[in-house]
């Protein structure tokens, strides 16, 4: 068995200094990407807390990750706001990427929505493309589970997705929907990485959310998740690609993005 056998300290830690800030009993946990930050705006009553006042809380060093969790209302519901994760890039283990969401699920989360900033391998999506996430393909080479856990299968939430669709509809806006492919970093993938990647399925891809989804669904959450295309890929794109652009991409695909997850909110809670 593994040596971290019935508990993680680590995540017990963090889930203790969540409830010592009385973050819990919330509807949603939304875990928000590069640039994706401004969703918190939209809560009313709404309180940050500073990822250096959690316990055991990674702190990102990416741009476009601002560091906090803020506890809030949203279209009459209770929801937790992530802004900013950490990557594997970084430095940081399967287990601590995930310590989060796991903490989340330690405090009492049966619905997590996980977005991120990815680049399209589909030519006929542009930046500021919203695609829902159907499944993804995990390529970054490491397992955020230990020995003693189950994985499941199906990670992502049909019915969920489908609440997701039902909230773009209620905003006017259109919601894509595909696979991603989430790959190490930091680096972007080359011309000949995106052709073998769209040729075995892949519609998106980034550096992040395959772990976590996978450890959000194995601590017992529903998952269902949004990627915002904010570039082609290289070899589909004409200009070089560039983590600025990213995060200029998400400031202005904010207002459409952000509808579609206040929309889809009420959606997703019956959905639950």
């Amino acid at each position: 068995m593994s040596a971290i056998a019935a508990h993680d300290p680590s995540v017990e830690r963090l889930a203790r200094s969540l409830s010592e800030h009385e973050v819990r009993d919330f509807d949603a946990v939304f875990v928000l990407g590069s640039g994706l930050g401004s969703f918190a705006e939209r809560l009313s009553d709404a309180r940050a807390i500073p990822y250096a006042a959690l316990d055991g809380m990674p702190q990102s060093r990416v741009a476009g990750h601002a560091g906090r969790l803020v506890l809030g209302e949203l279209a009459g519901r209770r929801v937790l706001v992530q802004q900013g994760r950490v990557h594997l890039y970084e430095g940081w283990s399967p287990r601590e990427v995930t310590r989060a969401v796991r903490a989340f699920c330690r405090s009492g989360a049966k619905l997590v929505v996980l977005t991120n900033a990815a680049g399209g391998l589909r030519r006929e999506w542009p930046a500021g493309t919203l695609m829902r996430i159907r499944d993804h393909v995990s390529l970054q080479g490491r397992a955020p589970l230990a020995t003693h856990e189950r994985g499941a299968a199906r990670v992502w939430d049909e019915a969920l997705g489908a609440a997701l669709e039902l909230g773009a509809r209620d905003a006017g806006v259109a919601l894509e929907a595909g696979v991603y492919a989430a790959l190490l970093g930091p680096s972007y993938e080359t011309p000949a990485e995106i052709r073998w990647l769209a040729g075995a399925g892949a519609d998106a891809v980034g550096m992040s959310t395959a772990l976590e989804a996978v450890a959000a669904r194995a601590s017992g959450a529903r998952v269902c998740g949004i990627s915002l295309i904010t570039n082609q890929a290289a070899g589909i794109s004409p200009t070089p690609l560039a983590h600025e652009e990213v995060v200029a991409a998400g400031a202005a695909a904010a207002e459409r993005f952000s509808a579609v997850l206040e929309r889809a909110l009420p959606h997703l809670c019956a959905a639950r």
